[in-house]
């Protein structure tokens, strides 16, 4: 059993965390063996978040004056959270992912950039591209006109070299 100083200090350590948190994905995790339990945690992990299996009223103390306090609020049964203040798309592909290999792994609800989600929205999340992905396409539009116009401006010079090239070799500029 622990001490009540050191279960105000877990409170406290969790309200930090839920401060710094832009993104909290809550869950239930009924039935989940101790290994599957291990491998969420891979992959959350693998996704830049953390992972607390919580009680109820642990997380509604927690979160008060947070953004999450509106998330935790009336939450029932066995609940787990993810969070992130990172990528919010890639840790909820992660737990898409893992909740398709594990069914009695379920979303509840979910706070994205502080503002509170359903489990619809959290699916269009986790089918949104990664950041590096948009990125990426991003980049490549942003570049290229450019490509474009270098590649025409080349063409220009090359085409005006070949038709120099042909006056010399058959001698139509006369000297």
């Amino acid at each position: 059993m622990k001490k009540k100083s050191d279960k105000k200090k877990d409170l406290d350590a969790l309200h930090k965390e839920l401060e710094q948190a832009k993104n909290v994905f809550l869950t239930g995790y009924e039935k989940l063996t101790v290994q599957q339990d291990f491998e969420l945690r891979k992959v959350v992990r693998g996704a830049g978040g953390a992972y607390k299996v919580i009680k109820n009223n642990i997380a509604e103390k927690a979160a008060e004056g947070t953004g999450a306090a509106d998330l935790v609020k009336d939450v029932a049964g066995m609940t787990s959270m993810a969070y992130t203040s990172g990528d919010p798309v890639a840790l909820a592909k992660a737990l898409t992912v893992y909740a398709k290999a594990n069914p009695s792994f379920t979303f509840k609800a979910g706070m994205v950039e502080g503002r509170v989600i359903d489990l619809q929205a959290i699916m269009d999340l986790a089918n949104l591209p990664s950041k590096e992905t948009i990125y990426s396409k991003l980049l490549w539009l942003i570049n290229a006109p450019a490509q474009r116009l270098v590649t025409v401006m080349n063409g220009v010079g090359r085409n005006l070299a070949v038709v120099v090239d042909q006056g010399v070799k058959e001698n139509k500029f006369g000297a």
